[in-house]
């Protein structure tokens, strides 16, 4: 079985910062906003084994494929040849845009 590396974009980790920022300040605790970011982390780890997931939005971007993630986030990615690039984390409906 391939094991694909995962890669997060800077824009996909300003994402993750973002949404620790906003759970923290909506449940005002830190130790919620950590683990929710781990959650999310941990679920983009599976893709290292399982990365054929998610609609594939072709329109949007060549191989760009969409998965949810526990009902309020959305992950963007491509599966290339070695690697698994994560390009954004959505929370809660904001949209990709492709480019």
């Amino acid at each position: 079985m391939n094991r694909y590396h995962i890669r997060l974009t800077p824009e996909a980790e300003l994402d993750l910062l973002h949404i620790y920022r906003f759970v923290r300040k909506k449940a005002a605790s830190n130790t919620v906003a950590r683990s929710y970011i781990a959650r999310i982390r941990a679920f983009m780890e599976e893709f290292e084994a399982f990365p054929q997931r998610g609609t594939t939005r072709d329109h949007i971007r060549p191989g760009l494929r969409i998965v949810g993630f526990e009902r309020r986030v959305s992950i963007a990615f491509v599966v290339e040849p070695t690697e698994v690039v994560i390009l954004r984390v959505l929370y809660a409906g904001q949209e990709f845009e492709g480019g």
